[in-house]
């Protein structure tokens, strides 16, 4: 039983279970180990993961998502990178939790505009991002690879909240 999942920066330490949950969801297109500790180390990002915290259990806490923003400060914008939650904790609103956060720290470096790209086949995804008021703005055709899926380009703009 989950007794909570909070959020919390990530940290080197992390990256990790940040690849336990990337290297299966993400299959044939996962980072590599060393791509991700750089962007979990790099001062112009800001990661997240979320803990299932068991305390009935006495367990350890476990990463069962996280998410990443590069968003330099002054830039005015920026790039959801990477979202990802384990199978089973998919629609429980934790993708909605961890996206509303990077929106804030996006919003805390004065970001006016937020950028991200996704799967056109990810229709739970799209709706998600649509929800949250993104908008899509570009299509790369046959972007991802080997399958040719479309890589559909969405913005957030003005009200990040």
């Amino acid at each position: 039983m989950i007794d909570s999942i909070v959020l919390r920066q990530a940290t080197t330490d992390d990256v990790p279970a940040i690849m336990d949950i990337e290297t299966p969801v993400f299959a044939g297109e996962a980072w590599s180990f060393e791509a991700m500790a750089r962007d979990v180390g790099d001062r112009n990002c800001f990661y997240l993961v979320a803990e299932a915290h068991t305390d009935a259990l006495g367990g350890e806490p476990t990463v069962v998502g996280y998410a990443g923003l590069l968003a330099p400060r002054g830039s005015g914008d920026g790039d959801i990178q990477t979202i990802a939650v384990l199978p089973e904790f998919r629609s429980s609103g934790l993708g909605r939790r961890l996206m509303t956060a990077l929106l804030d720290e996006a919003e805390a470096r004065n970001a006016t505009r937020v950028f991200l790209e996704v799967r056109a086949d990810n229709p739970h995804a799209i709706a998600l991002y649509a929800s949250l008021g993104f908008e899509e703005i570009a299509v790369r055709p046959g972007y991802y690879q080997p399958e040719g899926v479309d890589a559909v380009i969405m913005k957030k703009g003005a009200d990040l909240s």
